[in-house]
């Protein structure tokens, strides 16, 4: 089993200050294996204490070989195994502390109990209501309150995509500054009307009548996506006068 250190040797990418890397560099060596993450990602995988990266007297973060290693795991967990980010943290911690840590096993909810996955797990990873609450912390009431603004919904099964977790614990942590639900449409609608643009310009790929062309429409999509978040991103900063690390 791969070692998990938060610091030590692995990767080849490291900055040449003593071995460090920025936040982008680190992007760019997980991209590798994982395409769909983003800067946005790992701050919000540093927020939930799944890494610990250095930070300069500047405030800029500076990752290590072992917290690149460890993102990855984290990463690998969420997509092989669809684990809350709660029970992967605890995993991990174990595996440091050099305990046997066999890695858990989290089915999909169905009908209020635990089914185990199939050997071949879904294209799509997705979670159960009960995952899904106790990745982001929260009851029954809170979530029904979301589910009523549209920031989270279940799919057709009543099953959630993997990403609702990630959404769900964005809500809470806004939560503690006061915002509320409420107040969070505006950023849905922004939203919407955002994946509304990029739906438009993939559409005719989507339909073309060559299938390595419509192919390739997943893949546009998901660029596309990146460059509307990291602009979203750009914007908010420059509005707020603010540069995040």
């Amino acid at each position: 089993m791969l070692r998990t250190p938060r610091g030590g040797a692995g990767h080849g990418a490291a900055a040449a200050d003593g071995g460090l890397m920025s936040i982008g560099t680190v992007l760019s060596v997980l991209r590798d294996e994982f395409p769909e993450v983003t800067i946005s990602k790992i701050r919000f995988l540093e927020a939930e204490g799944l890494v610990e990266p250095q930070r300069t007297p500047s405030g800029y973060r500076k990752f290590s070989a072992g917290d690149v290693e460890r993102l990855g795991h984290v990463l690998r967990m969420q997509r092989d195994h669809y684990l809350p980010l709660k029970v992967i943290r605890e995993h991990l911690d174990a595996m440091e502390r050099g305990e046997a840590a066999p890695l858990p096993t989290v089915g999909r909810q169905r009908d209020g109990e635990t089914v185990p996955e199939a050997p071949e797990a879904p294209t799509v990873a997705r979670i159960g209501r009960a995952q899904l609450l106790a990745a982001a912390g929260i009851d029954e009431r809170e979530l029904a309150e979301w589910e009523s603004y549209g920031l989270v919904a279940p799919l057709d099964d009543g099953v959630y995509d993997a990403e609702a977790a990630t959404v769900a614990a964005l809500v809470a942590e806004l939560g503690r500054f006061g915002i509320e639900p409420r107040h969070l449409r505006v950023m849905k609608a922004a939203a919407d009307r955002e994946a509304g643009l990029v739906d438009q310009v993939v559409a005719p790929l989507k339909l073309h009548r060559n299938p390595q062309t419509r192919a390739h429409a997943q893949a546009r999509t998901k660029e596309l996506a990146d460059l509307t978040v990291r602009l979203h991103s750009a914007l908010v900063q420059t509005a707020l006068g603010v540069r995040l690390p």
